[in-house]
């Protein structure tokens, strides 16, 4: 499968399996195999639909800092795979979309099991433009611990790769 289908086959993984406990683990299988840095983290993919994500991150040693909570960029990825999730799994195989920024506050420790959730509108692109889709992460007690706002640049593919 090539860059261009990534987009279209994890939709169609997602349809297939999202739905049970083992269809979301192979799902997350497909994420670490197609985007091995993503996949790295560990995330638990909980529910993906047009326009509206919710990710979550189990605390594990291969995620803490020095402080024994969930290290920064941990949760910073959570932000960006989520908001991107978000933002990607309803818009037509014909748009491209690459992260230009990302912004996140740091509310309080991330300690246990962590929860993103993201929403973003549907657009439609016809030329290259920018979106911003911000996201809560909480707690299991529904603390926010982090908030973040990432930039997307999205373009049709038909004219190449965003710049």
């Amino acid at each position: 499968m090539g860059e261009r289908d990534a987009p279209a086959a994890l939709r169609s993984a997602w349809d297939r399996l999202g739905r049970g406990r083992l269809g979301r683990r192979v799902f997350a299988l497909i994420i670490r195999r197609l985007i091995p840095y993503t996949g790295a983290l560990g995330a638990e993919y909980e529910e993906l639909r047009p326009g509206y994500a919710r990710i979550a991150l189990r605390e594990r040693r291969g995620v803490r800092n020095h402080l024994g909570s969930i290290h920064a960029v941990a949760l910073a990825n959570l932000g960006e795979v989520t908001t991107g999730f978000a933002l990607m799994y309803g818009a037509p195989p014909s748009v491209r979309g690459i992260l230009t920024g990302l912004q996140i506050e740091y509310v309080q420790k991330a300690r246990g099991r962590i929860t993103a959730q993201a929403s973003a509108e549907h657009l439609d692109v016809t030329s290259a433009m920018e979106q911003r889709v911000t996201g809560e992460l909480t707690d299991a007690a529904g603390a926010v611990v982090a908030r973040v706002t990432a930039t997307w640049r999205l373009a049709p593919r038909a004219g190449g790769p965003p710049r």
